[in-house]
């Protein structure tokens, strides 16, 4: 068996979870990774882009942490610290981001990062049958089913999006 393509992908194949991996050209000139996700996959595979969802690496009190939320919608930081338990959280630069995930901006998976982040996932994920993410590559992403994400992250669910 050939190796897997992303540590993402090797976290999928090691945990037996049910998944499907979404490939597309990426641009080397966008600059919104999310939207060309959904614009090339969503209605290629009759997608929601509420189904959609980035990762994004934020900065709490104790180190990092991972929100994870529709591609459309905004991150209410607030929300997300409220969820996490803590007093504030910042979006992470990209350095810290990049070393502490081992994955590039674009890219970055909620799923086999190089270090276990608390991990927040907003609860509408919950309304799907499947929804997708990054699968650690940019240009690539994974369906899978919510509970398999908020399991395989060892994530919590919260309301985190921006009203």
């Amino acid at each position: 068996m050939a190796a897997a393509a992303t540590p993402a992908i090797a976290a999928l194949l090691a945990d037996g979870a049910d998944h499907e991996i979404l490939r597309y050209q990426h641009d080397p000139r966008a600059e919104s990774f999310g939207d060309e996700a959904v614009a090339e996959l969503a209605a290629a595979h009759g997608l929601a882009p509420a189904q959609i969802f980035k990762t994004l690496i934020l900065a709490v009190p104790r180190g990092l942490a991972v929100a994870v939320l529709p591609v459309p919608s905004k991150l209410s930081l607030k929300a997300a610290a409220a969820a996490l338990g803590v007093p504030k959280a910042a979006m992470a630069d990209r350095a810290a981001a990049e070393r502490s995930t081992g994955y590039v901006l674009g890219g970055i998976s909620p799923l086999g990062q190089r270090k276990a982040l608390p991990t927040v996932i907003d609860s509408s994920a919950l309304q799907w049958d499947r929804v997708l993410c990054s699968a650690g590559k940019r240009g690539w992403d994974v369906a899978l089913a919510p509970a398999d994400l908020v399991r395989l992250t060892v994530g919590i669910t919260g309301e985190i999006r921006a009203t």
